[in-house]
């Protein structure tokens, strides 16, 4: 028999349809699903869209963990929407302050070997206990919880062999960011990532999930680790080991492409504002004057991140100039923290402990001085998401923002350690966690399940109308961006919008004004419109809100020289477009005010993957292509996945 690769057999184990060769679409079965309340309310309409009855998966889970700043009554709202809404369709709910989805999730319910889909672009941390996680739209997730398969292109395996052993003060962020660094933010576009090799014996499970989470900002479907003994001692900690079973790829497993990483050689990164590839040694840019720090996030969850932070600042204090945040990332965590005196010692030195959360990582507080350098432990520092407009915000280690909090500047923590005589990184982790299920619900029995009704607030608004595009499409370019915008851009996040998702009217207001101010009130005069976008367009969050209020506001139509994965597939799921250009030039050729046309497109779609575009302003004609499956062009010339399948379903689950 041949060898497989751990990514092949778990996508095996799921297959329900098509072939896997990259490029094919495939269908596979979802055992999890994730949830969190940035993009859940949504989902919550989409089940009632579809007449669900209850959650057809094997576990689904609804996490408050990004929009816990209740500055007025609408978050409260949506949480008590979210809550009801879980308890109708039987689901879990984890309340707000429980803690960050993906870390949460690994502790209470990660399995090795099941798959997983979430609303969440980060869902794919999960691939560190060797699940297949995939980030999608929340549309999709609701699919799956109504027991529909996941259908995606069969991505490249790419394997990424890590030998040697990680140096003190240099931890596993510094190896993601090394891979920013050679591969970019398109890198891991229509690939999974696999980690294999001996670097592996010294990475625990919390480790992989920083590597693992911010897989995504490579673009990547997703990434997996084996699930070994790092995988067992975690589930033993957490009191699940009855869940765990080994999972690796096979001895001569090949791998589409490869890479290789020597631990031994990397040395502290740190990513630039304002991308997560700007990466550069810390060394290089050392001594710039640092005004925040803050630790925590999905990408750096574990104990670990915080406790190494805490005996560096033990005995001394923060700087005079910097703020200095801890988030915990979950309630667990934040227990362990304290009976190991790590809280104490962080309260001593001057740094603020907030409740588990996102929070500055989606732009819901913290947000820094114009100006001023913020050091973060997060995954992403797109331009504005911080909730600052002009901000300046770099990636880091948890190592690196604690040196910075005591210095004031940059500094490589490797140099500031012998400074300080701290010779050891080491952390030991508990043996048995502090596992917390206080603000865990579960789902309650479905005779009781279907005596709830969700409670809506009045920020919460219908799902926009989707009607089916014309057989002879024009539109009006209104907006032409450059390359890698993302989805904060798009529809951006922060205290001010994001407790606005839930009504689609009024975040609407927010969209593409990081762009241009004026798109929403042109949009509104042109109506039926269309988007120029460069490579990589839309590329970071999974928040399907980047389509929806684009589409409420009558966008049909983005051009663009290439598509993020999931922003890809939710315009399509809402009845956008997505075409791209197959001559570059044609984009330069192609300007704001132009007038496209597409005649026949819906014979045009069925019957060919290239296109005509006529410019009606300029008198030209560009060939453009797109890579719809034909179940996605159904989708698209029926308005969206919703409309397809009340035509082909009115009454899904009586």
């Amino acid at each position: 028999m041949p060898a497989h690769t751990l990514a092949h057999k778990l996508i095996a184990a799921h297959l329900v349809d098509g072939h896997m060769s990259p490029g094919h679409e495939v269908a596979l079965s979802i055992d999890q699903t994730l949830t969190q309340d940035a993009t859940g309310t949504l989902v919550m309409q989409e089940l009632e869209s579809l007449g669900l009855r209850r959650a057809r998966t094997e576990v689904s889970v609804q996490y408050v963990d990004h929009n816990l700043l209740q500055t007025d009554e609408k978050n409260a709202e949506d949480h008590e929407f979210l809550r009801t809404a879980a308890q109708r369709y039987g689901l879990w709910y984890s309340k707000p302050g429980n803690g960050v989805s993906h870390p949460t999730h690994m502790q209470r319910f990660g399995v090795p070997g099941k798959s997983m889909v979430g609303s969440d672009s980060h869902t794919c941390a999960a691939g560190s206990l060797g699940m297949l996680a995939i980030g999608v739209g929340g549309l999709e997730v609701a699919l799956a919880i109504a027991g529909e398969p996941l259908r995606i292109r069969m991505p490249e395996i790419w394997g990424v062999r890590l030998t040697g052993q990680l140096p003190p003060w240099v931890s596993a962020k510094d190896v993601i960011l090394e891979m920013l660094r050679r591969h970019t933010v398109k890198g891991g576009v229509d690939r999974i990532i696999e980690y294999h090799g001996p670097g592996l014996a010294d990475l625990s499970a919390m480790d992989r999930h920083v590597i693992a989470n911010m897989g995504a900002e490579l673009g990547a479907t997703t990434t997996v680790f084996p699930a070994d003994e790092a995988v067992r001692r975690f589930l033993r900690a957490e009191g699940r080991e009855h869940d765990f079973t080994e999972l690796a790829a096979d001895p001569d497993a090949a791998y589409d492409l490869t890479d290789e990483i020597d631990l031994t050689g990397l040395q502290p990164l740190i990513a630039q504002p304002s991308a997560p590839d700007n990466v550069v040694p810390v060394s290089a840019v050392a001594g710039r004057e640092v005004s925040q720090t803050v630790v925590g996030s999905s990408a750096n969850p574990g104990l670990r991140d915080f406790a190494v932070v805490a005996r560096m600042l033990r005995g001394r204090s923060t700087n005079d100039a910097v703020s200095v945040d801890i988030n915990p990332t979950s309630r667990e965590i934040l227990q362990d923290l304290a009976r190991s005196g790590a809280v104490a010692d962080l309260i001593r030195a001057g740094a603020r402990i907030h409740q588990s959360g996102c929070m500055g990582c989606i732009g819901m507080g913290q947000a820094p001085a114009v100006g001023q350098n913020s050091l973060r432990t997060f995954p992403r520092n797109f331009p504005g998401r911080s909730g600052t407009p002009e901000d300046s915000v770099w990636l880091c280690s948890p190592e690196t923002a604690a040196a910075a909090a005591l210095t004031g500047t940059i500094t490589d923590p490797r140099e500031l350690a012998e400074r300080l005589g701290l010779t050891d990184d080491t952390v030991e982790e508990p043996e048995h966690s502090a596992v917390n299920t206080a603000m865990l619900l579960a789902p309650p029995a479905e005779t009781e399940a279907l005596r709830t009704q969700p409670v809506k607030g009045p920020n919460i608004s219908a799902l926009p109308d989707l009607s089916p595009p014309p057989q002879h499409l024009e539109t009006t370019v209104l907006l032409k961006t450059g390359d890698n915008v993302s989805t904060d851009e798009i529809s951006p996040a922060g205290a001010y919008a994001l407790p606005l998702r839930s009504n689609i009217p009024a975040l609407a207001e927010f969209t593409f004004t990081r762009l241009d101010p004026d798109y929403p009130q042109r949009a509104r005069q042109h109506h039926q419109h269309a988007v120029i976008g460069g490579d990589n367009y839309g590329q970071g969050s999974s928040r399907e809100h980047a389509a929806i209020t684009p589409r409420h506001l009558g966008l049909r139509l983005v051009v663009a020289k290439s598509f993020a994965r999931i922003h890809w597939q939710n315009l399509i799921n809402f009845g956008i477009l997505p075409l791209e250009f197959t001559d570059p030039a044609d984009y330069d050729n192609t300007d704001h005010g132009d007038v496209l046309r597409l005649d026949g497109l819906h014979r045009q779609l069925a019957e060919q993957h290239t296109l005509t575009l006529h410019n009606t302003t300029r008198g030209t004609d560009y060939r453009v292509e797109h890579r719809l499956s034909p179940r996605q062009v159904e989708a698209v010339l029926a308005g969206g996945i919703i409309p397809m399948l009340a035509a082909a379903t009115p009454h899904r689950d009586a």
